[in-house]
């Protein structure tokens, strides 16, 4: 018997890895976060699965599910959206595991903020802009911040900075980082990215909170903020120019007469 924790990917049903998938197709009991998953991908489990939304359970009832699993020898896929080592509360339950002794691994999914980059068509990483990306969130009702992680402190890097959980906190977001940043840096804030109801916000430090709270978007969105968003104006990678020498491309040198 093994638990399985499945990263489900961003929102779209076809954006599952194939051993995500094939795992949610073999495991008799599936924990599900109804929430951000959709229920298509679970319906991939096999008929007279049980089948289980946790978004009203707590941490001892989701434990005492995978027990009851685990004493009649029966597989668990654990499903979590997005990318599980991103935010994903599972280093607990896997504490607990390990505590009582049920195996398990861990499957990873496509986070929120590589689909997001992907709506947008753009990279986060240019020559000479930003070659750093910065996951984060801010501290809310959730657990506080670290101190040297606080917004403050990771805006002097002037890294391209994914913001999770945050949406409903944009005017602290502007006051940390306009210092840093300058108010006209482009911000972008993506709702249900790859869901049917997914939306894109483009602004700017100066402006995203106002186009927000416009849109009454409240939850389930990513903040990206950085200069890579809107720029033109970068020098192409050296990984395919034509001058660039590396092992699986050496420059071919004329031979002597």
């Amino acid at each position: 018997m093994t638990v399985h924790f499945i990263g489900a990917g961003p929102g779209a049903p076809d954006l599952i890895t194939l051993r995500g998938l094939r795992l949610i197709q073999s495991c008799p009991v599936c924990l599900y976060a109804g929430s951000l998953v959709p229920e298509e991908i679970v319906k991939a489990a096999p008929e007279g699965a049980r089948v289980i939304d946790t978004a009203p359970l707590h941490l001892d009832e989701i434990i005492a599910e995978i027990e009851a699993a685990h004493r009649a020898g029966k597989d668990v896929a654990r499903v979590h959206s997005g990318d599980p080592s991103i935010y994903g509360a599972i280093a607990e339950q896997m504490r607990r595991l390990a505590q009582l002794g049920i195996p398990y691994d861990v499957t990873p999914g496509v986070p929120a903020f590589a689909a997001t980059a992907a709506a947008l068509k753009t990279e986060f990483t240019l020559p000479e802009i930003a070659q750093t990306i910065i996951l984060t969130r801010t501290a809310m009702q959730a657990s506080p911040m670290p101190e040297m992680e606080r917004l403050e402190e990771l805006g002097r890097a002037k890294a391209t900075l994914v913001i999770h959980l945050s949406v409903r906190n944009l005017g602290y977001v502007e006051r940390a980082l306009i210092p840093h940043y300058g108010p006209d840096c482009p911000v972008v804030v993506g709702y249900r990215v790859s869901w049917p109801d997914e939306q894109i916000i483009h602004g700017t430090l100066a402006t995203i909170a106002r186009k927000v709270r416009s849109a009454k978007l409240t939850r389930t969105a990513l903040v990206i903020v950085g200069p890579v968003l809107t720029a033109h104006d970068f020098r192409d990678s050296a990984l395919y120019d034509a001058g660039h020498e590396h092992v699986l491309r050496n420059r071919k040198t004329p031979k002597s007469a």
